[in-house]
């Protein structure tokens, strides 16, 4: 690629399927000086793959303040550097976010290849008729903080786009369904443009069932998006923030009850919606 900048690179890879990088991203990888890399063998493997012999350094959530710093000597020197994780796009649920800031207050150019990005693949093939989502990336691996970080989401008024790895997947979908409106679809999403991609959509109550149905339904990386939560009569939006906060803290009656005395709202309409958050039965 002729006359290219000294700068840092940030180059969306493929996530799964190879003949999907772009043609700008191929230029920039065969013209810079390196390419710092979340795992070296993987980003080999793309190099060698299109015929690129670039030399490689890691960079990865364990040393990117190190790696960092290594970057930025080598940008000082007038070399040209890209930035690549393993799939998809740097920064966004992989390394790279403090690369970026750290390359930015340096004083050198960071220049952005868009490409591919597995929560908006997933959306592009979901058909939901929601406006607007929201990227959450990947939940909290503990069982208490997943399920209070999802409480505090179920009345966000916009789909919900979540990453989760395979031995996860089970664990996480269990709460989708116990803790989110019933009435909410739900997007499955794995192994994206590989071999055995598949897409599937249905009503979240029946996305544990789907899991349970074969075992190759866990298998694989995963983007699950969730449908916004559907109009709701009775309570305002700031009812239902006080009932989440509460429901965080404390079992459905108490937090019903202290909701009520907090917005004056009917106390049984608050137990009703309660229950219905935390998928509880009476």
């Amino acid at each position: 690629m002729p006359d290219m900048e000294n700068a840092l690179y940030v180059v969306a890879t493929p996530i799964g399927n190879l003949g999907d990088i772009g043609l700008r991203a191929l230029e920039v990888l065969r013209g810079v000086d390196l390419v710092a890399c979340e795992d070296t063998r993987h980003a080999r493997h793309l190099l060698d793959h299109h015929g690129i012999t670039v030399p490689t350094l890691a960079l990865h959530q364990h040393n990117e303040n190190e790696a960092a710093g290594k970057l930025i000597r080598l940008l000082g020197e007038g070399r040209r550097i890209a930035l690549v994780s393993d799939a998809g796009t740097p920064g966004v649920s992989d390394p790279g976010a403090r690369t970026v800031a750290a390359v930015r207050a340096a004083g050198f150019r960071v220049i952005p290849l868009p490409g591919p990005n597995a929560a908006i693949t997933a959306m592009s093939a979901a058909g939901l008729a929601d406006q607007r989502f929201l990227f959450v990336g990947f939940l909290p691996a503990k069982v208490g903080a997943r399920k209070t970080a999802i409480l505090d989401l179920a009345s966000v008024d916009a789909a919900l786009v979540f990453y989760e790895a395979p031995h996860r997947i089970m664990e996480t979908v269990v709460d989708l369904v116990e803790l989110l409106e019933p009435r909410r679809e739900i997007v499955i999403a794995r192994e994206l443009t590989k071999m055995f991609e598949q897409i599937e959509r249905m009503p979240l109550a029946a996305a544990t069932a789907w899991l349970v149905a074969d075992v190759n339904h866990q298998r694989g990386e995963f983007v699950l998006v969730v449908s916004g939560p559907p109009p709701r009569e009775g309570l305002d939006a700031e009812t239902e923030r006080v009932l989440i906060a509460l429901l965080a803290e404390l079992p459905v009656r108490q937090a019903a009850k202290l909701a009520a005395e907090i917005t004056g709202q009917p106390k049984n309409a608050l137990y009703a919606r309660a229950l219905e958050l935390k998928g509880a039965a009476v």
